[in-house]
């Protein structure tokens, strides 16, 4: 049957896109049927031939496109975006190791295994298997944490916020909690610590300046209506200079003398002394037990190398208030978080094994040379795809800690840097470039600072560091 358009139009009309019923009797798209199902091949198919009505109504069709190898390629490339999960593995280039953009700390297999088999099969969840009645989910840890850390009693919920969240709102609901304005952070996403005591309905009493808090401040905010003192670690953030703040035992000191509960909020956490590694110290878990805090709250997926998780640990009858506040249940983890927080844990009962099993900890103290090597192999695969308008270097740069975690500390690294030397200015091009690693089928995330794209290859696989000579096969358009 001829076209109603003109046979000599190179440009096809609306009347000559194929019926969707004459489509599905195709070879392939039959296979595309069977692997996807009747419904949803079809619900697409018009998707994509409406796509194509609507060029052809704008003159804007060619012919060509309508042939059946042409029209199942470009069918079987939308079904594959359709598809593709939002959620998607990443080559994470950045330098920032507890990167909070890219999903913070990557698992050790001992995790991973342990929360497939959770998805596989039933749990003892909230079973007792002794007893054959109703348990408790924070059971499965609490004695592990409690171990590890020195506290008398340990729960957990979805995130260190909540963990502050549910705190607060268990101890210091309508009361007063008195903190260093020095400490008064405000962590990723524009969450800030007075805002989450608002909605904990505790009033804010700020003592001291800025830069510096003295003992008596705390001593003299303290009335009849204080419901804690409480600590808040920078670990985010760093001032410098003409400072001081208050030991925390010495604010513990003070608490005690007046009946108050001194709690900290730790925030990245970390249940060993890293500076063991070479990396920056930071106070452990159980050091602050050990100076008197009688409530700890920090992260699960920060320094501690686990998923995320808010941990609250301290003394047995403050924890117990704090398990039976109605907004636990709303707080609560589930069985994934649990089945990867315990190998995790575990792991720290090996101390010295942590640097080879522990991922983050692994990543954190990686070799500048094992670096190097893998730069100087990646460099000329680079610099023939992008090609003579641009310059790749391997060369040493510096790591980040975390983006939310130590976010001031460096390490030595090493990774490629990439120029523009082409004419004109570098921005523009550069952005290209950057582009183009983020539309690979697995996007690789670098960092742009002063017209340079830095690709720092600490946190790098073995099995990435294969992927990246094919991806890097795509020209760069």
């Amino acid at each position: 049957m001829s076209s109603p358009c003109q046979s000599t139009d190179r440009l096809a009309c609306a009347a000559d896109i194929p019926a969707v019923d004459r489509l599905l009797k195709q070879a392939g798209i039959i296979a595309l049927v069977q692997q996807h199902g009747h419904q949803l091949v079809t619900q697409q198919l018009r998707y994509v031939l409406n796509e194509l009505r609507q060029q052809a109504l704008a003159n804007a069709l060619p012919m060509h496109q309508l042939e059946p190898g042409t029209l199942l390629l470009r069918f079987n490339e939308h079904l594959k975006r359709y598809l593709q999960p939002k959620l998607r593995p990443m080559i994470n280039l950045t330098g920032t190791v507890l990167h909070t953009n890219l999903g913070r700390a990557l698992l050790p297999d001992e995790a991973i295994q342990s929360v497939v088999t959770a998805l596989k099969t039933p749990s003892n969840l909230e079973f007792d298997v002794a007893t054959g009645k109703r348990g408790d989910r924070d059971d499965l840890i609490e004695d592990l944490i409690c171990e590890l850390t020195g506290a008398e009693a340990a729960t957990v919920v979805n995130n260190n916020a909540a963990a502050v969240l549910l705190m607060l709102g268990t101890m210091a609901t309508d009361k007063e909690v008195i903190v260093s304005r020095g400490e008064l952070v405000e962590i990723g996403g524009a969450f800030r610590i007075p805002d989450i005591m608002k909605r904990a309905g505790a009033q804010l009493v700020e003592v001291g300046t800025t830069n510096r808090t003295h003992a008596y401040d705390y001593e003299s905010a303290i009335t009849t209506n204080t419901g804690m003192l409480m600590k808040v670690h920078c670990s985010n953030y760093a001032v410098v200079g003409f400072t001081k703040e208050v030991p925390l035992d010495e604010m513990v000191a003070i608490g005690r003398r007046h009946g108050i509960p001194t709690t900290v909020d730790l925030g990245s956490g970390t249940l060993v002394d890293l500076a063991q590694w070479g990396l920056p110290q930071e106070p452990t878990v159980k050091q602050t037990i050990e100076a008197g805090a009688d409530v700890v709250t920090f992260s699960g997926d920060k320094l501690l190398g686990g998923p995320q998780a808010g941990l609250i640990v301290g003394r047995k009858d403050l924890i117990q208030a704090i398990k039976k506040n109605p907004l636990k249940r709303a707080l609560r983890v589930g069985k994934l978080t649990l089945a990867a927080l315990e190998p995790v844990l575990s792991l720290y009962r090996s101390p010295e094994l942590l640097s080879e099993r522990l991922t983050t900890l692994r990543l954190l103290t990686r070799p500048q040379a094992e670096m190097q090597q893998q730069a100087n192999f990646l460099q000329p695969l680079l610099q023939q795809t992008l090609g003579a308008d641009y310059c790749v270097e391997a060369e040493p740069m510096f790591s980040q800690i975390g983006s939310g975690a130590m976010p001031v500390d460096v390490l030595p690294s090493y990774g490629l840097a990439v120029r523009y030397v082409g004419s004109g200015r570098a921005g523009r091009p550069i952005m290209q470039v950057e582009q183009w690693l983020r539309g690979l089928d697995r996007p690789v995330i670098g960092r742009i600072h002063h017209d340079t794209l830095y690709l720092d290859l600490r946190c790098l696989s073995d099995e990435d560091l294969t992927q990246l000579p094919l991806l890097w096969s795509t020209p760069l358009a």
